[in-house]
């Protein structure tokens, strides 16, 4: 067990001083691969988190004006400013924003650092606008109407492509030409090489079509891509084997290829659907056996002229039970499998057996059946711009509504389940509005926006009036407070303005940092000095173990992304003295033990029993100040709260642990046992 210890102490201060340097390694491990094929895993390189006076950038303060906000909520409309203002800092893609809220003196404050964004006139605009909440449907018929500008673009690229499509016709058109190697050739459309189709793309140009020629199988007139080309074989009666110019689709130019015709028989079907709790999209709490004997005892009643009427009454597809179960007449692939092959299975007239699919139990009955040309055809499909491609569509269109008809959002609890809903409440306006948008849109999405992002898109189950809304779902606890806040940001009117602003150099940072390196370099140097002159062999155990809190401390600062700032650094440096300062305690304890005339292996169990209440509290009483610190404090002295607490943690680890194993297994060694590497040593000789 002892031995498995150190082995195990090696190995994390191993690993803890790759991780915080690890390009040594990195570098054998490539001259490694080069000499013999094959390395060891590279360890990632990951940089330290520098804060703004290390790395430069801007410091914001914003102070948000709360004069119309009633004092209970005052709290919770600041946390959805700096909700808000976070949502901003990083849309700009900032790394490592930091947005922090206070509270003194009555006055209400976002403080926002940007490492490395100078243009602060930019990032002011941007965050310092009031927050926008906005009520919004979705928008069934967008406008595309292109500028004059967008349509001379259209044109443009419209007049290349039609060129570049002519002149693959052309090569269609020639006697003997090979029309689906052109579709390999030229095509865009991976979807007309067939299924499994393999694919290539080629250097500069989009994936091509390598598989079955373009051929698009069999189509009939109601298609919504090519109907329009089958209008036109019927019209011109074209023979197949024709290759008929070129098609113009909805975002595609086609050549296209009339191959061949068939007749295609399509029945018509209707149906009475029995479901049970547990099928796909059922309502029902009826049990499956139950389904199984009601549907049984509509197959035995079911006639030619009742069938619509048993539909109407018993059927549990709400699709079609008020049209008495006509579904229409049916293509092959529309419907699932099972249904499928047992309506084309019969007769014109005829019922089913009792069919069984994911949705329950179908009574089936075909009634008629039409036969319908059906057409093959290839296609070389080729770029076509169109309006969409050159406007943004946005999905969503405004109402009436927004976030100055909102009085407040609040989570509350449903007293049956526990579950956390939120609370919607209007003024006078909003209700009148909310009722009419509700009223509206019965069945349908609204979408809460707050800055052009959604915040929730519920939907609508009835129409709401008395200006009270209710928004349900699967939220937990958190994600209700959250969205409750993000409303209010935008329903409480909180403006902020830019109270104080800095601009802080990168150079002075990388000065800063320079100097804070070699500060603390120098200061672990004579550290180490005065350890080993001072305290002798028990000093080389203490800077040992100093190397391991060292590598320990900067590994975590890595692992957990811990902002390094110059207070921060100056909490790392502060911690490393509370580490010297354990041993001190341990050596000084060490010193008395063998004055009194204690053997070394028990003077040092001696010395770290005795010391360690010392320790102990000593460093809790630090941390509770640095807990209170961290907790009751923002930006620069947080981060020196934060290093601090960690360096302390670790700084009891590092003497109590690995500086009591060194001490342990060294006083083992009896040729050590001299004045020479412990002071107090020649006393014990004295007294023996």
């Amino acid at each position: 067990m002892k031995k498995l210890g150190g082995v195990m102490l090696v190995l994390a201060f191993l690993l803890f001083g790759l991780f915080s340097y690890p390009q040594p390694w990195n570098k054998a491990m490539a001259g490694m691969k080069d000499k013999v094929g094959f390395h060891l895993p590279y360890i990632p390189d990951l940089p330290f988190t520098l804060g703004l006076d290390l790395k430069g950038g801007a410091h914001l303060v914003y102070e948000a004006d709360m004069s119309l906000i009633p004092d209970g909520d005052k709290s919770d409309a600041l946390a959805g400013v700096r909700d808000v203002v976070e949502r901003r800092v990083n849309s700009f893609g900032v790394a490592e924003p930091l947005v922090e809220t206070t509270i003194a003196d009555g006055k209400y404050r976002v403080i926002v650092d940007l490492p490395g964004i100078t243009n602060v006139a930019e990032a002011v605009k941007n965050i310092g606008e009031t927050p926008v909440l906005e009520f919004k449907t979705p928008d069934e018929n967008p406008k595309l109407d292109p500028t004059a500008e967008q349509q001379a673009q259209i044109e443009a690229a419209q007049k290349t492509e039609r060129k570049a499509a002519l002149a693959v016709l052309e090569l269609a058109l020639k006697r003997g030409a090979d029309f689906a190697a052109l579709a390999k050739e030229y095509s865009i459309d991976p979807a007309a090489g067939g299924a499994g189709t393999p694919q290539i793309t080629l250097e500069g140009s989009g994936t091509v079509t390598t598989g079955n020629g373009g051929d698009l199988g069999f189509l009939m007139s109601d298609d919504s891509e090519y109907g329009g080309f089958i209008s036109e074989i019927e019209k011109k009666r074209l023979r197949t084997g024709v290759v008929d110019g070129l098609y113009e689709g909805t975002s595609r130019i086609h050549i296209m290829k009339y191959v061949s015709r068939k007749n295609v028989v399509e029945p018509a079907a209707s149906h009475i659907l029995i479901c049970y709790a547990g099928a796909t999209s059922c309502q029902s709490d009826r049990t499956k056996e139950e389904a199984l004997k009601l549907i049984t005892d509509l197959k035995g009643q079911a006639t030619k002229s009742n069938f619509a009427e048993l539909a109407k009454t018993n059927s549990d597809d709400p699709g079609s039970k008020d049209g008495g179960g006509e579904l229409g007449f049916v293509k092959e692939g529309m419907m699932v499998k099972p249904f499928e092959e047992a309506l084309f299975a019969l007769k014109d007239g005829q019922f089913s057996d009792i069919v069984t699919t994911d949705f329950g139990y179908h009574l089936i009955y075909r009634p008629k059946s039409q036969t319908v040309k059906a057409y093959e055809l290839a296609h070389i499909e080729m770029p076509w711009t169109t309006a969409s491609d050159l406007i943004k569509v946005d999905p969503w269109k405004n109402t009436a509504l927004s976030g100055k008809d909102v009085k407040r959002a609040s989570v509350a609890f449903d007293p049956n389940t526990g579950a956390p809903y939120i609370v919607l409440d209007f003024n006078a306006e909003g209700a009148k509005l909310f009722g009419e948008l509700t009223s509206a849109n019965v069945g349908k999405v609204i979408g809460i926006f707050l800055d052009g992002n959604p915040v929730t898109t519920p939907v609508v189950n009835e129409a709401i009036y008395g200006g009270t809304a209710q928004i349900t779902g699967a939220y937990t606890l958190e994600e209700a407070k959250t969205t409750a806040q993000r409303l209010n940001a935008g329903a409480l009117p909180v403006p902020i303005k830019v109270v104080s602003q800095q601009t802080i150099g990168a150079s002075l940072g990388e000065s800063s940092l320079t100097k804070s390196i070699e500060a603390g370099l120098v200061g672990i140097i004579l550290v180490a000095i005065f350890m080993l002159l001072y305290y002798r062999l028990p000093g080389v155990m203490a800077v040992l173990a100093l190397a391991f809190y060292s590598v320990a401390v900067l590994a975590f600062f890595k692992a957990f992304h811990v902002t390094m700032t110059l207070s921060g650094i100056a909490g790392f440096v502060f911690s490393l003295g509370i580490a010297v300062d354990a041993n001190v305690l341990v050596f000084e304890r060490l010193k008395e033990e063998l004055w009194s005339g204690r053997d070394l292996p028990s003077a040092v169990t001696e010395a770290f029993h005795r010391a360690w209440p010392s320790i102990r509290d000593g460093n809790l009483t630090t941390l509770i100040a640095t807990l209170v610190l961290y907790s009751m404090s923002t930006g620069f002295i947080r981060g020196f709260a934060l290093t601090l607490t960690i360096g302390v943690l670790v700084s009891m680890f590092s003497s109590m642990v690995v500086t009591k194993f060194f001490m342990v297994r060294v006083a083992k060694f009896k040729k050590l046992r001299t004045r020479l590497f412990y002071r107090g040593y020649k006393s014990v000789k004295a007294v023996k």
